[in-house]
């Protein structure tokens, strides 16, 4: 299978992806029905000798390799690629290996592959050379690869042909032609291209596997004296002779035509204003200096198939069309060719890809989901919410029902700067379009917008060691955001253009959001679809959501088969769907306090009022957007109805009226945390604040401390479930102050240090009623079971050393847990609250804060109770109690009316009974008159 003659350089460098596609196509050709030659036997190239000894990483197995070819040849990856081949497909093992070897054995091959971003638009043409062409019924897709040099070596690599008597045939072909061959190649054949692919889209079957079909989009615009719309090929969005801030200005609205798999998609996008807030900047260095710039080219877009109900779309249009969309059967991938457009030639092919979407998956997977289900595992967690204040289901929002806004900052190092062909525009653009495809994710199953304010882009060098340790490029990053990064944002993110020595492509701090400190995360390179899944997960890490090991599988799997869900262990392709797990995780780290940060709504990015984009600006009095989010009737045009004093939000009503002064509508989920009034003069609910850190919790047993109330017994619990508790203390003083594995202050190098007895509160977590393995995190080493007499009775003073990802070891003590009267842990030393500098809030006449009338937040500001109104909460401003007041409406009768109405309605009814008698004898006596008169 391996050729191991020695090659030439010039050899080894033009071929390489070649002899890495022969290697692993050597690997799965027993294991697949297809059979795949990417050349002849008797044309196999220079073999692996020089790579048989040397270390790496296997992204398909997620194992370490001491050599590559056996690794390739052994069980475990011969058994995986079985068992991926049609989860994946072939084409997709073969590239994903093939990346891995380019990656981890840089010093012999390379890998010369562009991003979409890397093709300059448009390109000059040149003349072709040698050409070798494949019969036009066995071509299905191309795939244009390039070489970075002065010549411009080409190669074209057949990746799939036409499904011949149930096989697939692939074959390869190589030119060294110029791009003006291709372009005309391409303009020529055109209408074969599209032939091609309306017959070998009949025989697509519905397996599991990626399907892939090379399209030509085309934008559907308006002709003069047409009212219909028609194809133009020019996909470009940019309106013409508009420019914002030195950039080119998108058309807000754009519909594009998609005809592929033998159907036709037409999808009707919107510029995702949601995406940039009105502070985004963009920052690169110049001779070591950094330079702003406002604003940026805005292509980025949301919106739907039409005529599909819940389907969805999310494209960047800068070069070609690059995103996702997804109907009720397939999920759809799409992204431009390289190098295949040219100013002679309007058409653009790109591939698309389109794998089973979720409404097929749960079909086949047979399974119902409930919304208000509830898991074993979270029936753990219950204890969380005993302490939540108990509301009427009313017109307020929950906490999770609230949208949420998560301000992101992305940071470009300088390997990412050089892989965009060192332009920090292209950058830039790929950074928005993965954000683009994230706030889509977390948009609809999250309800939390993800906003990017700022891009950050290292040009001239890197400002931290870029190393494959990504443990310790993320602490790295986090002091140098802690130092550098003054714009305002809840977390900020690395992308790097690095290969980590790691299970995982990223890694961040787990539950850091909204923290300086921890708020961070890194990320190494992926296209834009794989780049926007790995920031997914870190940035859900950042939000207390947990991977996801295959125990957890059976109860927490997503409702899709293929794709798996986004925080999995074990690696799926372009996953897209959190499980109900996680989606759990994160409302209960919202519950616990966490998040405070995301309830701030940013400004929008564009000062130009746009009715219809969800922004109230000037010169509107309302806004519903595109989805509608106004109460029916009570706004229209973007101007409020006549009577209506609000159109939306948690304090206004259906009757488009503001709920009244004290009306809560957000609920304060813990004692740390501080319930919201509405003012009565607006439909929003005040920004979403806690108490400051120190005060008083869990029946003065605990201490605020970002949010959450801080117990040794809330740790254990969270660790270790339910049943666990926090020990006695006689278990600290006794055990921590030793020194040993059993009870420390932390590790100097190989020793164990002693706290001291003013620390032992602080140090290594003891708990009771510890379970095998704890509920989050890992362990690291063993239980240290340890038990004493005390007091009469047997004390449980176990602990454990759990590890995050990030390194942060949750066997000791949190900072914020109280360990003695008016004394927290900070770093495992016990320091009295008054020295950790916290902001005081304003002091009453009676020198106490907030004139006790009231709680100081973490913005330093008083939030004064029901009747008190200042600064100070000094003011007395009752509130009028109107729960009790009763509804005016049509006033009824009174009790004198009501009797004098019976009185009359006597009377009249006496009148009518005597009346009818009167009349009754009357004519009774003359009846008998006139028979006496008859008979004489």
């Amino acid at each position: 299978m391996f050729d191991r003659n020695k090659p030439t350089d010039e050899a080894s460098a033009s071929s390489a992806q070649g002899i890495e596609r022969r290697a692993i196509e050597g690997s799965l050709r027993q294991e697949s029905s297809s059979s795949v030659s990417i050349r002849g036997p008797e044309q196999a190239g220079p073999g692996l000798s020089s790579v048989q000894n040397r270390q790496g990483y296997c992204n398909c197995c997620h194992v370490h390799y001491s050599n590559l070819e056996q690794h390739v040849f052994s069980s475990q990856h011969r058994h995986f690629t079985m068992y991926c081949r049609n989860r994946t497909g072939t084409t997709i093992l073969m590239e994903r290996f093939l990346q891995d070897v380019l990656q981890h054995h840089p010093h012999r091959y390379h890998d010369n592959r562009p991003t979409y971003d890397d093709v300059p638009y448009p390109i000059s043409p040149m003349a072709p050379q040698d050409i070798f062409l494949l019969p036009e019924e066995e071509k299905k897709e191309v795939e244009l690869r390039w070489s970075r040099n002065q010549t411009f070596q080409w190669r074209k690599v057949v990746l799939e042909s036409k499904r011949l008597s149930g096989s697939f045939f692939h074959q390869a072909l190589h030119w060294n032609e110029t791009a003006g061959g291709i372009a005309g190649a391409l303009s020529d054949k055109e209408n074969t291209f599209l032939q091609s692919n309306s017959s070998s889209s009949k025989n697509n079957n519905q397996s599991n596997e990626i399907q892939k079909e090379v399209t030509l989009p085309s934008r559907l615009v308006y002709y003069i004296n047409r009212d219909s719309e028609s194809p133009y090929r020019i996909l470009d969005t940019r309106a013409r002779h508009q420019q914002k801030h030195n950039k080119a200005v998108h058309l807000a609205q754009a519909s594009f035509q998609i005809e592929a798999f033998g159907s036709k998609f037409i999808l009707d996008l919107t510029l995702n204003n949601d995406l940039l807030s009105s502070d985004y900047v963009e920052i690169h260095y110049e001779d070591g200096k950094p330079q702003f710039s406002k604003g940026g080219e805005h292509c980025y877009y949301h919106g739907n198939i039409r005529g599909v109900q819940n389907s969805k779309a999310a494209l960047s249009t800068c070069n070609g069309l690059n995103g996702m969309f997804e109907d009720s059967t397939y999920v759809y991938f799409i992204e431009p060719m390289d190098l295949t457009h040219s100013a002679k030639s309007t058409v653009r092919p790109h591939i698309i890809q389109r794998t089973l979407g979720t409404q097929t998956s749960k079909q086949m997977k047979n399974v119902e989901t409930e919304s208000s289900s509830e898991w074993s595992f979270l029936s753990e967690l219950q204890w969380l919410r005993k302490r939540r204040r108990k509301r009427a289901v009313s017109a307020s929002r929950g906490i999770f029902e609230e949208m949420k806004y998560l301000e992101l900052m992305i940071v470009n190092d300088h390997k990412m700067f050089k892989k965009h062909r060192s332009i920090h525009a292209y950058t830039n653009n790929f950074a928005k379009s993965v954000v683009n495809l994230v706030d889509a994710i977390y948009k609809e199953q999250l309800n939390t917008r993800v906003v990017l304010v700022a891009v950050e882009t290292w040009t001239d060098r890197d400002r931290i060691n870029i190393r494959p340790d990504p443990l310790q490029m993320l602490h790295d990053f986090s002091r140098y955001r802690q130092h550098y990064i003054k714009q305002h944002t809840d977390a900020v993110h690395l992308l790097s253009n690095v290969t980590f020595h790691y299970k995982r492509s990223s890694l961040s701090y787990f539950g850091g959001v909204c923290s300086v400190t921890r708020g961070v995360g890194v990320n190494e390179y992926a296209l834009p679809l794989a780049m926007a899944q790995e920031l997914s997960q870190s940035l859900a890490q950042n939000l207390g959501i947990q991977w996801e090991p295959a125990s957890r599988k059976p109860k927490c799997d997503c409702i899709e088969s293929w794709g798996g869900c986004i925080m999995e262990e074990t690696g799926v392709y372009h996953s897209r769907k959190f499980s109900r797990c996680s989606i759990a995780e994160y409302k209960e780290f919202l519950l616990r306090g966490g998040g405070a940060c995301l309830f701030n709504r940013p400004t929008k990015l564009f000062e130009t009022p746009e009715c219809g984009n969800g922004y109230v600006e000037a010169g509107e009095e309302c806004d519903c957007g595109f989805r509608m989010e106004c109460y029916e009737n009570c706004c229209k045009k973007c101007s409020l109805s006549n009577g209506a004093h609000c159109s939306d939000g948690p304090c206004c009503n259906t009757s488009c009226l503001f709920f009244p002064r004290g009306y809560d509508c957000r609920y304060a989920v813990n004692e740390c945390d501080i319930t919201e009034y509405c003012t009565g003069d607006s439909g929003q609910c005040p920004p979403n604040l806690h108490k400051q850190d120190g005060y008083a919790c869990d029946s003065n047993q605990g201490r605020c401390y970002n949010g959450e109330c801080k117990t040794r017994d809330n740790q254990c619990k969270y660790i270790w479930g339910i049943k666990a508790t926090g020990s006695d203390k006689f278990c600290y003083e006794k055990l921590n102050t030793e020194g040993t594995k059993k009870g420390n202050c932390g590790k100097d190098g190989d020793q164990w240090i002693q706290c001291s007895k003013h620390d032992v509160f602080c140090g290594f977590l003891l708990c009771t009623n510890l379970t095998r393995v704890p509920r989050i995190g890992h362990l690291q080493g063993e239980i240290t079971p340890t038990s004493f007499y005390h007091q009469g009775r047997v004390v449980d003073c176990s602990g454990a050393h759990v590890l995050l990802d990030d390194n942060t070891d949750l066997g000791y003590v949190e900072d914020g847990a109280p360990c003695g009267p008016h004394m927290m842990c900070v770093d495992r030393k016990c320091l009295p609250i008054q020295s950790l500098n916290i902001s005081s809030c304003p002091v009453g006449s009676d020198g106490k804060v907030c004139s006790d009338h009231g709680v100081c937040s973490n913005e330093a500001t008083c939030i004064c109770n029901f009747s008190w109104a200042g600064t100070d909460c000094s003011i007395d401003d009752p509130i009028r109690d109107t729960s009790n007041k009763k509804v005016e409406g049509p006033k009824g009768p009174s009790a004198t009316n009501l009797i004098i109405g019976s009185i009359a309605g006597a009377i009249l009814v006496a009148a009518i009974v005597l009346g009818g008698t009167g009349w009754g004898f009357k004519n009774v006596k003359k009846r008998r008159n006139s028979i006496n008169k008859e008979e004489h």
